[in-house]
């Protein structure tokens, strides 16, 4: 069975990596590095890909990050929930895909779907050496504005429709949202889909993560940096 590398030793010595059809939630405050640690943790390995459903960001500027950060942009598929909002009609391109607002769960699924069809058919890139079934990461920046949009409990069941989707791929999901900007409960709610959760937090001293998983996975706060797509534990 083939396992997604974390990237991150200590974890991936404990597992051995990352089990298909797992789900992870990254619960980061706003002005930490949760974007770049979801981000790290959804880039694509040799023989892998990634889709990003973006609802914060266009798609040049997620793209400008994700080369800043050396990740493999030709394995990199978008949907942008973000561009048509604020630049009017936008016609889809091989690896970007548009959606009308953050609020189009319908269009969202929709896309990830195409997506998801062209990269198990070959057509997305010409990689000769292509893996079938092939691994994909699913990433998601971020539930925060989701949630702003619609109810807590369309998006679980949109959360639910995705993740059984990927667990048939044998794929798996991350998941950025700022846990601060919610309820509890709400959380709660996000997390019954979870099978890892990373804890973000900044302080004086930078940022650091907690992990807690499915199975006694845990991991106590580690100071980590992320810079151009390496990250570093103190």
């Amino acid at each position: 069975m083939y396992k997604y590398p974390f990237g991150i030793d200590e974890l991936d010595t404990k597992t051995g990596g990352i089990n298909p059809g797992t789900n992870i939630l990254i619960l980061a405050p706003a002005f930490s590095a949760g974007d770049l640690l979801a981000s790290y943790l959804a880039h694509p390995r040799d023989g892998e890909y990634m889709l990003v459903l973006s609802t914060e960001s266009q798609a040049d500027e997620l793209e400008g990050s994700f080369k800043a950060g050396k990740y493999n942009l030709d394995h990199i598929g978008i949907i942008d929930a973000v561009s048509k909002s604020s630049s009017g009609s936008i016609a889809d391109e091989k690896q970007r895909k548009y959606v009308g607002s953050p609020n189009d769960l319908t269009g969202m699924d929709i896309k990830f779907s195409q997506l998801t069809e062209e990269i198990m058919k070959g057509e997305f890139t010409d990689d000769p050496d292509q893996l079938f079934p092939t691994p994909i990461r699913y990433c998601i920046l971020s539930l925060t504005t989701l949630l702003m949009f619609r109810k807590v409990d369309v998006i679980y069941q949109f959360l639910h429709v995705i993740s059984s989707k990927l667990k048939k791929m044998g794929s798996v999901g991350i998941y950025l949202l700022n846990g601060e900007s919610f309820d509890e409960k709400t959380v709660a709610v996000i997390k019954q889909l979870m099978n890892i959760v990373f804890e973000v937090r900044n302080d004086d001293d930078g940022n650091s993560f907690r992990v807690r998983g499915t199975m006694g996975l845990s991991l106590n706060w580690r100071q980590f940096t992320i810079e151009e797509g390496v990250l570093t534990l103190k």
